[in-house]
């Protein structure tokens, strides 16, 4: 979605009469963020405890395993209806039947934009607007042998621009609920382990000094700088973007790396790290909390907002930049939204003909 799209879509949002009346109607704001009850020890079901999800849609990528897998399981326990996805259609409908509640498997590669397209156009084909979309799947190489996938690095692209083009093919599916919530699951590799000018806009292909650590980090920091960017350019309307570290888990994520460096990160997982049904934590609360409201632009860990100065996650200037890129990166497989009459829709569903 184009900058001036976003625009248009605020417009829309600050004339509609009939939805800023409606309770539960906010606008993104900033302001102070309270400080939550729960910490890194905190699991997805706590964090949700109490929360209605009924008439809700969500949408997580990478929903077959580790956080992904819980964090859809969990919402769906809540009552929302939880649309997972993953590389493997056989793998999300597994995935899906392993869960209590009401769950549609969808095919999507990240490393495809055309897969991209049509994940997203399965999902409007539901005619649904969507309350949480959980950009929650990724990828990280092994071996230090630099991948390009259609002349771009494979970190960049699955991280970061396959999520960025399914969020602009969805964007009006979350205007049309009360208050959309995007969710971006990134990592403390995007300040830990990051080239020192941040998004190498000379080198996205990173032909010198290539390693996987640096090229996941720079992923994630893309990750977060597009949640803060997401958070500039919703300011006015009623969807949310927030980016989060959901904490040292031993996942399938590290599949990719070499033995010694797997049981490198089971060790460290196990000794400092989090369990499964923690590491989902954040990316559900960050997903439903009514304390959040309107906070928007931020990053969390451990269920808090938290700052990390002298770094790039704030860096304006770079995450508009970026934005601009992937707009160029993801041509022609983009398009605006189309913006439908929003009094169609009550309490996060299509009114029936009857209601009308």
């Amino acid at each position: 979605m184009k900058r001036r799209d976003f625009l248009g879509m605020s417009v829309a949002t600050a004339v509609a009469p009939t939805l800023a009346s409606c309770s539960g109607y906010e606008k993104v704001a900033d302001e102070p963020v309270p400080r939550s009850p729960f910490n890194e020890d905190s699991t997805a079901e706590q964090v949700t405890e109490g929360i209605d999800l009924q008439k809700k849609i969500a949408v997580v990528t990478g929903c077959t395993s580790g956080i992904g897998f819980e964090t859809m399981r969990v919402l769906a326990k809540r009552g929302a209806y939880v649309i997972g996805t993953s590389r493997s259609l056989e793998r999300a409908t597994d995935a899906c039947k392993r869960v209590i509640g009401k769950t549609t498997p969808l095919e999507l590669d990240l490393a495809d934009f055309q897969s991209v397209v049509n994940c997203a156009e399965a999902i409007r084909s539901l005619n649904m607007p969507i309350d949480i979309l959980v950009l929650n799947a990724g990828y990280r190489g092994g071996g230090n042998e630099r991948v390009l996938v259609n002349g771009i690095e494979k970190h960049f692209l699955v991280n970061h621009l396959g999520h960025f083009l399914l969020f602009n093919r969805l964007a009006d599916r979350l205007y049309y609920a009360w208050q959309g919530r995007v969710v971006v699951v990134a990592s403390r590799a995007a300040y830990r382990t990051v080239p020192d000018s941040g998004i190498q806009f000379d080198d996205l292909e990173m032909s010198s000094n290539y390693s996987d650590s640096l090229a996941y980090g720079r992923s994630k920091l893309a990750n977060v700088l597009f949640s803060l960017e997401l958070g500039k350019l919703l300011r006015g309307t009623r969807i949310t973007s927030n980016s989060l570290h959901p904490g040292v888990i031993n996942t399938e994520i590290d599949r990719n790396v070499s033995p010694l460096l797997q049981f490198g990160f089971g060790v460290l997982a196990a000794v400092s790290g989090k369990n499964v049904e923690q590491g989902a934590a954040t990316s559900c609360f960050v997903a439903t909390s009514p304390s959040l409201g309107s906070t928007s632009g931020r990053y969390f860990e451990d269920c808090n907002a938290v700052e990390v100065p002298e770094t790039h996650m704030q860096d304006m200037a770079m995450a508009d930049r970026l934005w601009l890129l992937s707009e160029e990166l993801t041509k022609p497989y983009y398009k605006p939204p189309e913006v439908r009459d929003w009094s169609e829709f009550e309490n996060g569903l299509p009114r029936k003909k009857s209601e009308s």
